[in-house]
């Protein structure tokens, strides 16, 4: 998400590095994470339980020697991964099936999952976020996020970058219990005040590597928390990079470069290696940031939605909200499909993506006089009045496949050399196009939105002159060409403009609700710039991202729901630091309950798909870090309550075991708590078949002044009838809490698949500048 992936073939180096493990073939084994019933003991089988060892891992490997039949030169401990300690109750081991299935019918063993893999998913963004020097704004009141931890898992850091520059810093807080781990260019010197604690995981990683050679693809790894890939670095300078002046890409959106929380420690946990991510690696470096003493975990990875109790993010995540930490993850990149947002568990804060108002202009010049809009960040000198060399073009329309895509070595020179080439939009990566086309001997490209991606405009560094265009513009582009005996075209590069673009609006590529798995909480919960973000790179890997390119910079641009994922990160973290007691759901309901749903120019905020963005897209909005510290009121949820919300969805008493690693009675449960709802800041209704009304309970907790007053307005979804009770809301001590009732009622049949609507509770008299909004959802299941 957000990623490039781009490999050499480097076997014989990563087999030495990373050796395959086990007393199995290691074409049998298969990595497994096992989850443990904690403390317990089962005197009908012997098993005394976790106190009557020495350690944790020593209670793990009991479980092995009991189910795996083992060599006598072999021990139990060289298949076991990790042993996990605070996130989690269990361990990671590598297993043939037949030794898994084995293991799930041991006393104490609540489950055997196969370890999971899932993707990746700012000179500027700060202030477009409104973050300023103003004595009363967001880094005022919160001191730029000093004192807070901010653990980033992701491909590791690149600690020379100057967004990791330590100088001005607070020292390292007494409470950090975080390391800094050595390996191959990387020792404890490369930590300082700003980057405080690097670690890396690559077990799980190289137990599900490829065995056979020829399957063997690797990009030139660092075995350390060091970054090959940049994504990492990238996020974690987005969430609290340094000041850095005068940063550009190559010269290319130039500005001062800072993160959301400039003042905010960062430690990075590498989980990400060339292939992807590994749960057991995700498992094992949350639990060691927790343990460490992050405040703020920020993770830009995911994959499709998953129930939680297979979802090794959600399960991890639910004991780190437990102990206090606000988690934050991204959305995902696969919309605007309805119901495709990833990481929705709903202790979570899931986070979508948006554009900013900063531009890129490219445009291309037809021989015919037409002029069509396109996006590049293409550094080379090139004339801005009246563009490039004028160049024919050409496009394989009725070529291959590969060819119209401008796959590498499908291109003829014959053919391209020297020429302006349209390339279709898909199958690989953006700037490998380019590449190929330079390879082949092409002076130029034009990348072509498909009709899929429409006006999407992620823009790249270019290795070759080149520009993107949207999807109308594609269709006249091609038909030009087609209709014309000799089509010709320049592109002319604008520079960097701001401010004269509708923005934020929602990426075309972010994730959509309603959640498949939980629709009665509405996900994504809020965007953030997500679009075209210029954030720190690593000094290995040219802008582009690809092998072949010579060029470095210190700075490169990025698009996905993983960019916007650190922004918030980093809100997360101002909140922290002006509000330091505030429980996790009391940070994510400031910053929802505040964010805007309105652009810069006043208008709704709209849809990458050209229409009104809606709540299924931008959750409560967009981000705003100046009202965040400051919300008036908040939604806080005790982490029991999270338990009674399973229940209430109809979870069973051992998938509720797997999330949360405690038993519950569910029928109790709901005994205690008829009526129940989550305190979530947004209001989900999910009406099943012969469902048409709901009444839903809600607590806020005043954290603005004493004596103030709230009055309810709503606006309720077409269709549908909403009343709150008590409509006002009178406060007289700051911390105090008052409920209220939101009634839903809607007719039978359904009208539609889903309606919107918003509650805003308005603070009245004097004091009266905060609104509080949450956005009613109303979803109609079919089952």
């Amino acid at each position: 998400m957000g990623f490039r992936l781009f490999f050499v073939f480097f076997h014989l180096l990563f087999f030495c590095l990373f050796p395959v493990l086990g007393s199995a073939g290691a074409e049998d084994l298969q990595s497994y994470i096992v989850q443990l019933h904690p403390h317990e003991a089962t005197a009908s089988s012997g098993d005394a339980g976790e106190a009557v060892f020495a350690s944790k891992m020593h209670w793990h490997l009991s479980f092995l020697e009991k189910s795996v039949a083992w060599e006598r030169e072999k021990r139990p401990s060289s298949r076991l991964l990790y042993s996990y300690h605070t996130v989690f109750d269990g361990f990671a081991v590598q297993l043939t099936e037949e030794e898994a299935a084995a293991l799930r019918e041991l006393p104490g063993v609540a489950s055997v999952r196969a370890d999971r893999r899932v993707e990746l998913h700012t000179t500027y963004s700060y202030r477009f976020l409104g973050l300023d020097f103003c004595p009363t704004g967001a880094w005022a009141r919160s001191g730029y996020g000093g004192g807070t931890i901010i653990g980033v898992l992701d491909t590791g850091v690149w600690p020379e970058n100057p967004s990791f520059d330590d100088r001005g810093m607070p020292p390292v807080p007494a409470r950090w219990q975080g390391v800094c781990q050595g390996g191959e260019h990387f020792n404890a010197t490369n930590c300082n005040r700003k980057l405080i604690g690097a670690r890396f995981y690559s077990k799980g990683h190289r137990a599900n590597y490829p065995t056979n050679p020829s399957d063997a693809v690797s990009l030139m790894e660092y075995v350390s928390p060091r970054d090959a890939h940049g994504h990492g670095t990238h996020t974690a300078s987005t969430a609290a990079g340094a000041a850095v002046a005068g940063a550009s890409v190559l010269g290319v959106g130039a500005g001062d470069a800072r993160g959301v929380a400039p003042a905010a420690h960062v430690a990075a946990y590498k989980v990400c290696w060339f292939n992807g991510c590994y749960s057991s690696d995700i498992l094992a470096g949350m639990d060691d940031a927790v343990r460490d003493g992050v405040d703020v975990l920020s993770l830009s990875l995911g994959g499709f939605p998953i129930p939680l109790f297979e979802d090794s993010i959600a399960i991890g995540s639910f004991r780190a909200t437990t102990r206090g930490v606000s988690v934050v993850c991204a959305a995902g990149n696969n919309g605007p499909s309805p119901s495709s947002v990833a990481n929705e568990a709903p202790w979570v804060i899931t986070v979508g993506a948006g554009t900013l108002d900063r531009r890129f202009p490219a445009y291309v010049r037809l021989g015919n006089g037409r002029i069509l809009y396109g996006e590049s960040m293409f550094p080379g000198k090139v004339d801005l009045k009246n563009g490039g060399k004028e160049l024919e073009l050409v496009y394989a329309a009725s070529g291959t496949r590969e060819e119209m895509y401008c796959i590498k070595g499908a291109l003829s020179a014959a053919t391209v050399a020297g020429k302006m080439v349209v390339c279709d939009r898909g199958i690989t990566g953006r700037a490998d196009k380019g590449e190929a086309v330079k390879q082949a001997g092409g002076a130029a490209m034009i990348l072509a939105n498909s009709e899929i991606n429409q006006e999407e405009d992620s823009v790249d560094v270019h290795v070759l002159p080149s520009t993107l265009i949207g999807y109308r513009e594609a269709v006249e582009l091609k038909n030009y060409v087609s209709s014309t005996r000799r089509p010709v075209a320049r592109i002319v590069f604008g520079g960097t403009r701001i401010g004269r673009a509708r923005a934020p609006a929602v990426a075309l590529f972010s994730a959509r609700g309603p959640s498949l798995t939980n629709p009665s909480v509405l996900k994504p919960d809020v965007v953030a710039p997500g679009v075209n973000i210029i954030a720190a790179w690593p000094g290995n890997l040219g802008p582009s991202g690809l092998e072949g390119d010579a060029r470095r910079s210190d700075f490169t641009v990025l698009s996905g729901t993983s960019m916007a994922c650190p922004h918030v990160s980093g809100i997360a973290a101002l909140i922290r630091s002006a509000h330091p007691s505030w429980s996790p759901a009391m940070v994510r309901s400031a910053i929802m309950t505040t964010a805007d749903v309105t652009d810069r120019q006043g208008k709704p905020i709209m849809d990458g798909n050209g229409g009104k963005a809606d709540a299924y897209a931008m959750g409560a909005g967009h981000v705003n870090p100046a009202r965040a510290v400051d919300p008036g009121l908040v939604y806080d949820i005790d982490p029991a309550d999270y338990v009674t919300h399973l229940c209430n969805l109809g979870y069973t008493h051992m998938e509720i075991f797997k999330i949360t690693h405690a038993g519950v009675n569910c029928t109790a449960v709901l005994e205690r708590n008829a009526g129940f709802s989550l305190n979530y800041p947004s209001i989900s209704v999910a009406f099943k078949t012969n469902t048409t009304s709901a009444v839903l309970e809600r607590t806020v907790t005043n954290v603005g002044t004493p004596n103030s007053t709230y009055t309810a307005q709503v606006a309720a979804p077409h269709g549908v009838r909403v009343r709150v009770s008590p409509a006002t809301l009178t406060f007289s001590e700051f911390g105090e809490k008052k409920s209220f009732r939101v009634a839903v009622a809607a007719p039978s049949p359904a009208p539609r698949d889903n309606a919107e609507g918003y509650l805003v509770w308005k603070q009245s008299g004097e004091q009266g500048k905060r609104r509080v909004r949450s956005p009613i959802a109303v979803t109609w299941v079919v089952e």
